[in-house]
C-alpha cells in the first residue's frame, strides 16, 4: 500500500518494519495506531488473513521505495505478515 506516511510508528516516533496481526491489535488497543493508520492496517491484515503472505504500507514520496522495501535488510515501511 503506497501511502503519505513512513509506516507504523511506535510510541517514541520509530519505525515499526514488522507486524504480525496480534501486534496490530494491540498496538490499536493501547493507541498506538488511531486515525488514518488504522484503515491501512485493517486492509492490511485482511489480506494476510485471506492468504496472502504478507502486506506492506510504504511511502509513496520516497524514491524506489518498492525496491528498497524488496532489496534491504530493513526494509522501507511496515511489513505485516501472518
Amino acid at each position: 500500500m503506497l501511502t503519505d506516511v513512513v509506516g507504523v510508528l511506535d510510541k517514541s516516533g520509530e519505525l515499526l518494519t514488522d507486524l504480525v496481526p496480534a501486534d496490530v491489535a494491540r498496538l490499536r488497543a493501547d493507541g498506538t495506531i488511531s486515525g488514518g493508520m488504522i484503515p491501512k492496517l485493517e486492509t492490511c491484515v485482511q489480506a494476510v488473513e485471506g492468504g496472502v503472505d504478507a502486506a506492506v504500507i510504504l511511502d509513496g514520496r520516497v524514491p524506489h521505495a518498492m525496491l528498497l522495501e524488496i532489496f534491504t535488510k530493513r526494509g522501507a515501511g511496515t511489513l505485516v505478515r501472518r
